[in-house]
């Protein structure tokens, strides 16, 4: 006979899994995407670390796996994170501000976030994603979204700041290579620390979380992940 823990757990990865098929039937900005509607997103109900980004780019909408793209090459390497445990959705949440690939801006370079998406599906996400430890703010359209309007390099040097719910981040496109050499706080600080903050929000214990200590004696479940 199931115990409580374990019908608690099933409860809610069938509420997570209920949601993301909801959300990837998405249609609201379809008239607005030039490449149509792809939401593209990851997580469970026991991911510790959210990723909060900006918007699929061309490869990732073509793949429909979140970072698979140089960008992604580069984030997973500030982090010294193999892709097995990046694309972990046990552990490791992706959620970006806008879920489709929103087009390019006339003088080059991705649009911005379709303005409808996060209000209509980022609170919803996230409630159900109740054990995350970490956000990381990839980006100035995270960072603007959740910190405010600044100047990216100073929400960014200020990252103890914001520590322990949220680490800035820069978008690790190849545009930041020059930034990164003109910042050696970046190398020489910033990513020892977020390596450890990391780190240590994937080692949590589960002891508080019905679903984490599920988890870690029956694996995650199925309708558990995104």
């Amino acid at each position: 006979m199931p115990s409580d823990r374990t019908t608690t757990c099933a409860a809610h990865a069938s509420a997570f899994a209920a949601l993301a098929q909801e959300v990837r039937a998405c249609r609201v900005c379809a008239v607005h995407l030039p490449l149509g509607p792809r939401p593209v997103f990851r997580g469970s109900v026991t991911a510790r670390l959210l990723i909060c980004s900006q918007a699929p780019g061309t490869k990732v909408h073509k793949t429909g796996l979140s970072f698979n793209d140089p960008s992604g090459d580069r984030l997973r390497a500030w982090l010294q994170m193999d892709r097995d445990t990046f694309y972990d959705e046990s552990r490791v949440a992706i959620v970006p501000l806008g879920l489709c690939y929103p087009g390019r801006l006339p003088n080059g370079g991705d649009a911005p976030p379709r303005p409808e998406c996060a209000p209509l599906w980022r609170d919803k996400l996230l409630a159900q994603m109740p054990d995350i430890r970490l956000t990381l703010l990839v980006g100035t359209y995270a960072l603007t979204h959740v910190l405010g309007r600044g100047a990216m390099t100073e929400q960014v040097r200020a990252f103890r700041k914001y520590l322990p719910r949220y680490f800035p981040l820069p978008h690790p496109s190849w545009r930041t290579t020059g930034w990164e050499k003109r910042n050696r706080w970046f190398v020489e600080e910033l990513l020892p620390a977020l390596r450890r903050e990391v780190a240590a929000a994937l080692q949590s214990s589960d002891g508080n979380s019905a679903c984490g200590q599920e988890r870690q004696h029956r694996g995650t479940g199925p309708g558990a992940r995104l």
